[in-house]
């Protein structure tokens, strides 16, 4: 396949470092609305004054990520909360790593160099398992806090309901300070689901504790959600917290037919997600980062599969989708549609630098 071409990945690499210095000195948003912002100093590292990404290892310079994969799941538990009290479906470390790291090696071949895994808290997060994954396959990978009401809320855990906002964010940013569950491994981001409709009373709580946890902490909000509706009506929370739009990924936007709305939020500067490719969605999906592309919008852009995982409860893990996708078909594709190396580059490289670098994003008045 075309990225499998080793004097391409060579390329691709080569153009990715002399980019990266452009890259540090280029405005962190590019956000076709009037609205000012103002963003936190980035923590330092190792005395830099680089923006900070925080990966299942430590932190990182966003300038590091490379080529990177910004949804995506390596393990998934779906045993209602209420049974696994009863008898949790359990599984082996070891045997997740065998089933799971070939795939990671693949795409690391194939030029990856970063790994969002959007697994979310109740779903089969397990920071050791992604840390060790990381360092035997040499990717970054990023893992998340908060918490997921997607699916009717079988997965929120019964303090979601019995917490303040206050405190459903303090559980957060104590994550994000001081680690998950004495792990020390700190999450690079907020994963929150929603059903797609109205929010309700659970779903509200959660945008405004994610609200909180920003300011504290710079952490980007992921939010599974879909259909426009709650879309907005997140934003409009957001804003009534004083964070802006661009704290804040519109995962699985592919699923809202209206794609004018796609191109009203990201012009606010919300991240608009497109991320499941899949090889019986190519044509689509060209599309939909075509038409962002035309509207001048390319750089509020990110793709990715959601592909995956280990099924925790079925023997083996069940069937793996593989994340190779992306390279092997989806970027040959960009290219057949005239997309250029700058415009990949955006997408694969520059975008994700930008948005799950650490800074708090808040509306400047």
């Amino acid at each position: 396949m075309y990225l499998g071409n080793n004097s391409f990945i060579t390329s691709m690499n080569a153009y990715s470092q002399k980019r990266g210095a452009l890259l540090q000195r280029r405005s962190f948003l590019k956000i076709a609305s009037g609205s000012a912002v103002t963003l936190a100093c980035s923590p330092r590292l190792n005395g830099s004054t680089d923006r900070t990404v925080m990966t299942v290892r430590g932190p990182i310079s966003s300038s590091q990520l490379g080529i990177t994969l910004s949804h995506e799941h390596l393990l998934a538990n779906f045993q209602p909360l209420a049974d696994r009290q009863k008898k949790p479906w359990t599984y082996d470390l070891d045997e997740v790593v065998r089933v799971t790291l070939p795939y990671l090696q693949q795409i690391k071949k194939l030029g990856c160099r970063t790994f969002v895994d959007c697994t979310a808290v109740a779903l089969g997060r397990d920071p050791r398992l992604l840390k060790r994954l990381s360092q035997e396959s040499g990717l970054n990978i990023l893992t998340v806090t908060g918490n997921y009401a997607a699916i009717d809320a079988k997965f929120l855990p019964p303090y979601v309901f019995t917490d303040s906002v206050d405190a459903l964010a303090q559980r957060w940013t104590t994550e994000a300070k001081s680690g998950i569950e004495g792990t020390g491994i700190r999450p690079g981001l907020i994963k929150l689901g929603f059903n797609g409709g109205p929010l309700t009373d659970a779903e509200q709580k959660l945008i405004r504790a994610a609200a909180i946890t920003h300011r504290k902490t710079g952490l980007t909000i992921g939010a599974h959600t879909g259909a426009a509706v709650s879309a907005f009506e997140q934003l409009s929370e957001l804003k009534k917290a004083g964070i802006h739009p661009s704290a804040w990924i519109w995962i699985h936007a592919q699923n809202e037919p209206d794609h004018s709305q796609h191109i009203k939020a990201a012009r606010t500067g919300a991240w608009i997600s497109f991320d499941g490719i899949s090889p019986d969605s190519l044509t689509k999906h060209v599309d939909l980062v075509k038409r962002m592309k035309d509207e001048g919008l390319l750089h509020r852009v990110l793709v990715s599969q959601d592909a995956g995982w280990y099924h925790v409860g079925e023997g083996h893990g069940g069937t793996f989708r593989t994340f190779s996708t992306v390279f092997t078909e989806f970027i040959p594709a960009l290219h057949a549609a005239k997309f250029t190396q700058t415009e990949i580059h955006t997408l694969f490289n520059e975008n994700p630098a930008n948005a799950f670098s650490i800074s708090a994003r808040t509306i400047h008045t």
